[in-house]
């Protein structure tokens, strides 16, 4: 082993999004957002797929972001158990129905900005600095209804008027800011992703690409305005993190893979070099794909980020004929099933090492800052006669990733901080269930809504606090 450390202002932390975790779906003045469209269950996935053209509440269905955990009556307490585990760093997203109900309104609603005024102020009251992302699979129905979502560059401003408002009133409270959370998901899941309902008829991927690049172009002009309101704002871009493996060497099986990764980092590589990247030329003729664009569009493209951050679960491995192969059916992005690797319950291929390539790969392609933001394993957990929840399971995951994480710094990769998904339990995103489990504390609530919403610390809770007090030095 060697002596390396982590550096003394690393941030330790966790995550949470305000769509999983707020519930309050129509208190304080809030107004629907997409992810409140999604229902649990057989329905699901067609609605966050962009399948359902319009999306609407239905009778008899259970939404589980209506209630969520109800974050938004229990964040004082919440964020005390976190302050208890040491957190450095707090990473959640702002709901922007709550600041904006409809979307279009010429001003903001005053309930939300106090909301979470007064929950970055609790933060900050223990040390703790919020990492803030603007758009966290979020976006107000009155905007996808209206407009169709990010199709209609319109929704470029009325985004712009929201994000103006966040870095004004959260000015000194908020320093890291994420513009889209996950921002390569929406060729995945385009409706739960940025709120694409697709039409009969449609080309979906022009329809995606041409949002995309609405995303992108509104990212910038954001990521110029943070920096505007104050210098010392940091700006980061979000990508749903995983190298892509071959299947083989067979070189079908490699170019398979190089086509995937152009694919899934295309975001980022504008994000961050500012620029369109040459493959995209043959990328979009193969899809038929035709860019409309403004004047002055690649210039606004320019203003880049300060720093990459990325969630990891797992690798994903590809082949160049995927239906030969047993596909991992476990996550939103396809993948074949890795002979090599340990699954999660959830099929999730469990790739510690995995963790070291990603963030190698993305230092050696971007030389800026890494932000790990999400990392964590979805898990059934049991509460014991005693009372006690014994998830060992997580905490050998955990363990095993900040090792690879700790060798990739070794190997010369720069990491501002390390947030876990999630620090409590909360919706899970990909199945809407609350029994898939992320958290360090318990929530008291079943997938059909039921239980007391009661807070319980985990056996994990008092590892993490072990790991943050020595500065990830003690991880046994």
């Amino acid at each position: 082993m060697s002596d390396f450390k982590f550096p003394e202002n690393f941030l330790w932390g966790g995550a949470i999004a305000a769509n999983q975790a707020e519930g309050a779906f129509r208190e304080g003045g809030r107004g629907p957002g997409n992810i409140d469209m999604i229902p649990h269950g057989v329905g699901r996935l067609k609605v966050k797929t962009g399948n359902v053209p319009r999306p609407e509440l239905q009778k008899g269905e259970y939404y589980p972001s209506h209630e969520g955990i109800d974050f938004y009556h229990y964040y004082k307490e919440d964020i005390a158990l976190m302050s208890e585990m040491g957190f450095k760093v707090f990473r959640t997203s702002i709901s922007w129905s709550r600041l904006f109900p409809d979307g279009d309104e010429e001003k903001p609603n005053q309930a939300g900005i106090d909301f979470y005024r007064n929950m970055f102020l609790e933060c900050k009251k223990y040390g703790m600095e919020p990492l803030v992302t603007l758009c966290h699979f979020d976006i107000p129905m009155g905007l996808v209804e209206k407009y169709g979502s990010w199709r209609n560059r319109k929704v470029l401003d009325f985004f712009l008027r929201y994000a103006n408002v966040c870095f004004k009133e959260f000015s000194g409270l908020v320093k890291y800011w994420l513009t889209f959370n996950e921002i390569n998901i929406i060729l995945h899941s385009p409706f739960s992703g940025a709120g694409i309902a697709f039409q009969e008829g449609e080309n979906k991927a022009q329809v995606t690409y041409q949002s995309a690049h609405h995303i992108l172009v509104a990212s910038a002009l954001a990521t110029k305005l943070a920096h505007e309101w104050d210098p010392e704002n940091q700006v980061g871009c979000m990508l749903a993190g995983g190298s892509f493996y071959p299947y083989s060497c067979n070189p079908e099986d490699v170019w398979e893979s190089v086509k995937k990764e152009q694919e899934n980092l295309f975001f980022i590589d504008v994000q961050v070099r500012g620029a369109y990247p040459s493959y995209t030329r043959k990328l979009f003729y193969d899809k038929g794909v035709s860019l409309i664009m403004e004047e002055g569009d690649l210039e606004i493209l320019r203003n880049t980020v300060d720093f990459v951050s990325f969630s990891y679960y797992s690798s994903r491995c590809v082949a160049a004929d995927m239906n030969d192969k047993a596909s991992n059916e476990g996550n939103i992005i396809r993948s074949v099933k890795n002979p090599y690797l340990q699954a999660s319950q959830w099929g999730w291929g469990i790739d510690p090492l995995g963790l070291r390539i990603t963030m190698n790969q993305l230092y050696d392609r971007y030389q800026k800052p890494l932000f790990i933001v999400e990392n964590g394993l979805g898990a059934k957990d049991e509460i014991r006669q005693d009372g006690s929840i014994q998830d060992d399971y997580r905490i050998d995951y955990l363990r095993s990733h900040i090792q690879a994480m700790k060798e990739a710094m070794e190997d010369g990769v720069e990491l501002l901080g390390y947030t876990v998904w999630s620090c409590i339990d909360i919706v899970s995103a990909s199945t809407g269930e609350m029994s898939k489990r992320y958290g360090f504390i318990y929530v008291d609530r079943a997938d059909d809504g039921s239980g007391t919403l009661q807070r319980r610390k985990k056996k994990s809770f008092y590892w993490y606090k072990k790991v943050i007090e020595s500065n990830g030095n003690d991880i046994a």
